[in-house]
Parts: structure tokens; C-alpha cells; sequence
């Protein structure tokens, strides 16, 4: 279906009303190019198993980094018009079916299906790999005896059961119009700049724009990657006030609550919230709110007027686990040979305690599981209904939605065999392996129940407002009050109850981009899944290979504390399974427990959407979103710094530019989110291998992350702590 076909449903009908998407995602198609070629596969292929080796790789290292599918999404592109010039053309027959290894030039759908598979990659070993973070904290950490076998069907069920969900849920979040995915703006832009040709305009084309970006990009990251890391984190407070606790607690980028600090350093930027270029207005507002209020008002009263969970005994901002003496928690003390709680042990050696924005970042993960809930229930229920009923009949349709329907649609059994497959698997693990997993079959079924009554909700919220509220901690809390004293358990818990989900929205997001790119549904299908299962096993391969062969990896206080395979990653993984699983939440959240009235932010949660969708009533022209409390989302090991510099660089693009400076928005701003973080990656990439790796590594005044050491240290009387005044 051409420009001219689509016309005759008439322009003022078909137009995209999400203006972002109109202005991007390009409203003709071409059925006529092939998509699931030979140079698709192969450079497909070659592309996931890459990114899914480099990423799992560079995770388990002190600084890690993900490197993401616009790496190869570039990199294909001459390879792909290369292999159209010199690749024969003869048409072959194989099975009744004629292809041809050379059927014409490089097109922009091969293209999109590379990226797919790329993906794939980046999914396994980026940020996603909490998979391979269990098995981790189970074989690093813990010490535990794991079966290759039992690993692999912990790796690939939990991927194929988010693909079941994914597929199950597409007709609400992937057909309607409203569910527009902004993240995938960046990604069809630089499609568009890499493949069509402009029209002669004033100013440089979107790839030349695009080439004189990544190049900046590049040289630049050589400052902040390894010549001059300070800038990382610029804390100029430290400065001024070298001597006082209080003014690095408030001024420290890195420990602390990173007042008048900033960061000019893209990874930072975009570490923990993505790109904020993809970010809709309206959304960086509503985080920049619940930012503000929590860091700037929560935590310090908490902290120096109310003194909060005896708050001053512990550094302002840290992820690490204390005794009540302000010294870190030992773990080992308390855990038997059999991966439980040794109660007896735990009574004697104390009670865990937590920073105060540790402890506050957690209850305010309560009111996020509960707000995200009554949000789309107030705001998508009706709609949601409707169309479970109506089956999409009714469902308002765009242009992009009709052209899809030209294309054969995979069937949604194809999606429920896997779903059930994925589960079969899933709780015959839990027979076979009991002891190894301790999660009983009743707990994997629990899992999988939660799973399915979140990803809805959570997955309008994503793709309306490009921010995925967590639920990691609700999953956690949940299991350690039904199995407390097993580590082990809550981990295989959280991973089907919540990880599922996330790499359901993790396909859900690129079938959505199948969907603006024009890519015919049952290609995205059998590129989707013959990519996930070549990644994880790729991605467990090279885990195990890591864990059975670098001596005391994760260990940073073994034979070897100057190592660079330190796994933070992993050890917040590692923290989360003691907090609710070794020690469990009755025991910090109960009665009598230290924390026990955080629980009361599940019900302010459930109440904070309530006088939104108010004001949306009375308002109806403003948008509402349900993201105020995603302001802490992801801190620790996220810090205020990050996330304040996310929301500067947001509102400068996506309001100042986009309302003053239009045009240029429309032609540069995804492609230029699209070239920083290539360039960055390109340069992360080589200066590993060509200097860090090879131990060429520099000390000097700017080489250190954060000149702040006192904002670490407690400032209750009688805490004493290493480099830190006794009060």
C-alpha cells in the first residue's frame, strides 16, 4: 500500500493524533521489499551474538557499561550495502521455495529486523540481565552448586514466558494509537537519516547531522571515560567547603544529595532514565516534581530534623547494609549451610539496617506499585474493558494501524504454546531441582499470577510516558513474607513475577517499532524468537565461562580487592535477596520492626492518583501522568545528580527547543539522542580494549569520580567509622 492507497481513507482520519509520531514516524509503506533475507539473517545473527557476548562481558566489571543496538544498528549499514553489491544473484530453490542471496539493494526493513535481532543482544546483557544476576548472586555470592541444565531453564523460560505476555497483550499495547512508545522515535529517525534521501534544505542533512554528532560524541567521551572522569560527577560544593560533613552530604554528586552538583557526561545522563530526548514534556515535569519533593524535602527532614530510622547513624545516600554500630553488615554470620536463615545467629548478631534513603527509596517503590494500579484503572479501565470485550473492533485506528492490516498477523496460539511451554518448564524445574531453587511449584505459579496482573498497567504507562515503574521490591516483599529465611527462593521469585514482565515490555516496545517501520508481524515473530533463544545461551555461556574461570569474581574483599571484576551490578542484586529473603520483611516491615510504617505508603499510593485524574477532568486540554513518584525511581544505585541532570537536559530539548525551535526538533533531536549514544558507546568500546583493559590506566586530581569523602561518613555521636570524625 502506497502514499496514494492510503489516502483514500481520508487525511484528516488517518493522521497520527500524537503529534510527536506525526512529525517522526514516516505515514507510506512499501510491501513490495523483502525483509527476512539472507543478509537480514546473517548480519542478524552476527549482531545479537556480539552484543550479547561484549554486554555480558562488561556487566560483571567495577565500571559497566552497556553497549546498546545502535552500535550494531550503524555498523550494519555499509556491511548490508556491501554484501548487495558483491553477493551473486542467482535465484536458488530450496524446499519447493525460490530466494536468492542477492534479491537487491539494501533496504531499510532488513534493516529494522537486524535491529531486532540486536535487540535481542542487548536485552540478555544490558540492563535487562537479571537472569544471569541470579544465577550470579547464586554461584558467586552465595557459593552455591548450580546444574548448567537448571541455569538454562531458568535463563530461557522467564525470556519466552514475557514473549507469551508480550503477544497475549499486543492488542492493548501495541495497536491503539495512544499506545505510542517513545523511545522507538529515536530508533525510526535514525532509520529514516541513515536510508532516505532529503530533499536539498537549508542546514545539514539528518545524516550529515547525524555523522557530525556521533563524531563530537566520540572525541568527546574520551574526557569523561577516562581522561578526566570528574566531570561524571562535578561536585563544586566539596570544594568550597572541604571540612564539613554536612555541606559534602548535600553537595556530594556521588554519596550524597547532589545539590549544585552536575554531570556532563552523556552515560550519566542517560544512565538509569534513558535518553532524555525521547522523554515526553509532560512526563519529565511530573518526574522533576516527585524529584524535588523527595530529595530536597523528604530526606532532609528525615535526616537531620527527625533523625528517621536512627538516620544519622549511616551515610545520607547508600545502597550498602549496616549493623546498628554504623559498620557494614556480614551476611555470612547468619546463613546456614543450607542457603537459610540461621535464626540463632541473627538474634545474636543484630539487626540489619539500612541509609535513609535506602529505606525511603523502598517505601516509596510501595506507593508506586499501588499508585501505578489505581492510575490505569482510573485513567485506561473503561478503555481497557471495552476492548477486551470488543476485541479491538472498535479501537480507534491510525494510519500506521491500517496499514499493518495489509500483512498476515500471527495467530494467538502461536503465542499461548509458548506461554505454556515456558511454564511446563518452569514448574518441572521446581520439582527437579528443589533444593537448588527453593521456590516450590505453588511459588512459581504465584509468580507467574502477579506477572500477569501488572504488565497491562505497566505497560500503558510505558508506552504513554517512556518510564517503567518498577515492582522488583512488591515481587520481593510478597514472596519473603510467604517463604522468609530463603535467598534463593525470592530471587527465582522476583525473576518470574517481575523480570517476565520485563522483557515482555522489552518485545512489546519492538513490536511497536515493527509496527511504525511497516514490518510484517510474523517476521518480527520469528525474528523475536529465534533471538531470544540464541541469546540466552549465549548469555549464560559466557557467565558460566566468567564465573568458573576468574578467580574470587564479585569478590571485592578476597585475595584479590584490586580486581576489576567487582560485579556492582550484581551486589545490589545480592543486598535485595538478603533485605527480603535471608532476613525477610517481618522482620524489617512488621510490627515491631524498624521500618514497619513504610507500609503505610501502599495505601497513600493507592490514593495519590485519585486528585490527578481529578484535575484531568477539570482540565482536559493538560496532560496527566502518572510518573510524580518515578522522580526516585532507581536510587540507590541511581543518584540525585543523574537524575537532575536528565531532567535539565529534558526540558531544554523537549520544551524549550520544541516549542521555540520546531522544525529543527522535528528534523535533528532523535537523531541526535541516536548519535550520542553511539558515539559514546563506539569510544567506551576502544578505550577498554585499547588502554583500561590493557591496565593503562590514569591517577590524578581528575581521574576521581567524586571529591566528597566526608558526605559517606555517619554524623550520630559515638559512630565511628574509617577516614570519618567521631562526633
Amino acid at each position: 500500500m502506497d502514499a496514494e492507497k492510503a489516502k483514500e481513507y481520508g487525511e484528516e482520519e488517518e493522521r497520527c493524533p500524537v503529534e510527536e509520531v506525526a512529525l517522526v514516524v514516516p505515514e507510506t509503506d512499501d510491501p513490495s521489499l523483502p525483509v527476512m533475507t539472507f543478509r537480514a539473517w546473517f548480519l542478524g545473527l552476527t549482531s545479537c551474538v556480539l552484543l550479547i557476548f561484549l554486554n555480558t562481558f562488561f556487566t560483571y566489571r567495577t565500571q559497566p557499561l552497556t553497549i546498546s543496538a545502535i552500535l550494531m544498528q550503524i555498523s550494519v549499514l555499509p556491511i548490508g550495502k556491501f554484501m548487495a553489491r558483491t553477493l551473486p544473484t542467482t535465484p536458488y530453490e530450496l524446499f519447493g521455495r525460490k530466494f536468492s542471496l542477492n534479491p537487491g539493494p539494501f533496504n531499510i526493513k532488513e534493516h529494522v529486523i537486524i535491529t531486532i535481532f540486536a535487540n535481542c543482544g542487548v536485552s540478555f546483557g544490558g540492563g535487562d540481565a537479571y537472569s544471569i544476576g541470579a544465577i550470579t548472586v547464586m554461584k558467586a555470592y552465595y557459593k552455591q552448586t548450580l546444574s548448567f541444565l537448571c541455569a538454562i531453564f531458568i535463563v530461557l523460560t522467564t525470556q519466552i514466558l514475557g514473549y507469551g505476555w508480550a503477544g497475549i497483550l499486543r492488542r492493548y499495547l501495541v495497536d491503539p494509537v495512544d499506545m505510542w512508545w517513545p523511545s522507538n522515535l529515536a530508533q525510526v529517525s535514525l532509520f529514516r537519516a541513515l536510508h532516505e534521501k532529503e530533499n536539498k534544505t537549508r542546514g545539514l542533512s539528518r545524516m550529515q547531522f547525524f555523522l557530525v554528532a556521533l563524531a563530537g560524541s566520540f572525541i568527546y567521551y574520551a574526557l569523561p571515560g577516562y581522561l578526566f572522569p570528574v566531570l561524571t560527577f562535578f561536585s563544586w560544593v566539596c570544594w568550597v567547603w572541604p571540612k564539613s560533613i554536612t555541606a559534602q552530604q548535600v553537595g556530594s554528586g556521588y554519596h550524597g544529595l547532589g545539590l549544585g552538583a552536575f554531570t556532563i557526561d552523556w552515560a550519566g545522563i542517560s544512565a538509569y532514565h534513558g535518553s532524555p530526548l525521547v522523554a515526553p514534556w509532560s512526563s519529565i515535569v511530573n518526574v522533576g516534581v516527585g524529584f524535588i519533593i523527595f530529595i530536597y524535602i523528604i530526606v532532609p527532614l528525615c535526616y537531620w530534623k527527625y533523625n528517621t530510622f536512627d538516620a544519622r547513624k549511616f551515610p545520607i545516600f547508600s545502597n550498602q547494609l549496616f549493623t546498628s554500630s554504623g559498620q557494614k553488615y556480614d551476611t555470612t554470620k547468619i546463613l546456614t549451610p543450607h542457603f537459610d536463615l540461621d535464626v540463632s545467629s541473627y538474634n545474636s548478631y543484630g539487626k540489619l539496617y539500612l541509609s535513609p534513603l535506602f529505606a525511603l527509596s523502598i517505601g516509596s517503590g510501595f506507593a508506586r506499585f499501588t499508585a501505578t494500579l489505581t492510575h490505569v484503572a482510573l485513567f485506561n479501565g473503561r478503555d481497557i474493558w471495552r476492548q477486551t470485550w470488543s476485541a479491538m473492533q472498535n479501537a480507534k485506528l491510525d494510519i500506521h494501524a491500517k496499514l499493518m492490516k495489509s500483512y498476515k498477523q500471527v495467530p494467538e496460539w502461536w503465542f499461548y504454546v509458548l506461554l505454556l511451554g515456558s511454564t511446563a518448564l518452569s514448574l518441572l524445574m521446581s520439582f527437579v531441582w528443589k533444593d537448588q531453587v527453593q521456590l516450590p511449584w505453588w511459588g512459581m505459579l504465584f509468580a507467574f499470577a502477579l506477572a500477569f496482573v501488572v504488565t497491562l498497567p505497566i505497560g500503558v504507562i510505558q508506552a504513554t510516558t517512556n518510564q517503567q515503574p518498577g515492582y522488583d521490591i512488591i515481587a520481593q516483599f510478597m514472596i519473603g513474607y510467604v517463604l522468609p529465611g530463603k535467598p534463593i527462593a525470592n530471587l527465582l521469585f522476583k525473576i518470574y513475577g517481575r523480570i517476565s514482565t520485563v522483557h515482555a515490555l522489552s518485545f512489546l516496545a519492538d513490536l511497536k517499532l515493527g509496527h511504525y517501520m511497516k514490518i510484517p508481524p510474523r517476521c518480527m515473530y520469528t525474528a523475536q524468537l529465534v533471538g531470544t533463544l540464541l541469546a540466552g545461551v549465549v548469555n549464560l555461556g559466557v557467565a558460566w565461562w566468567m564465573l568458573e574461570s576468574i578467580q574470587d569474581i564479585c569478590d571485592i574483599e578476597g585475595e584479590h580487592p584490586d580486581s576489576p571484576w567487582t560485579c556492582p551490578k550484581y551486589r545490589v542484586t545480592f543486598d535485595a535477596s538478603v533485605i527480603w529473603g535471608l532476613i525477610g520483611p517481618k522482620r524489617l516491615f512488621g510490627p515491631g520492626g524498624m521500618y514497619r510504617n513504610l507500609v503505610w505508603l501502599f495505601l497513600i499510593g493507592a490514593v495519590l492518583p485519585v486528585p490527578v485524574w481529578v484535575l484531568s477532568k477539570i482540565f482536559p486540554d493538560q496532560k496527566w501522568m502518572p510518573v510524580v513518584h518515578f522522580g526516585i525511581s532507581g536510587m540507590p544505585p541511581a543518584t540525585p545528580t543523574n537524575i537532575a541532570s536528565w531532567l535539565v537536559t529534558g526540558m531544554i530539548f523537549n520544551y524549550f527547543v520544541f516549542k521555540y525551535h520546531k522544525r529543527w526538533w522535528q528534523k535533528y533531536n532523535y537523531v541526535l539522542s541516536a548519535a550520542l549514544d553511539a558515539g559514546t558507546a563506539f569510544m567506551g568500546v576502544l578505550l577498554f580494549f585499547a588502554l583500561q583493559n590493557e591496565g593503562h590506566n590514569l591517577k590524578w586530581w581528575g581521574t576521581q569520580v567524586d571529591h566528597c569523602p566526608l558526605a559517606s561518613c555517619p554524623t550520630a555521636p559515638g559512630i565511628k567509622v574509617k577516614g570519618c570524625p567521631v562526633f
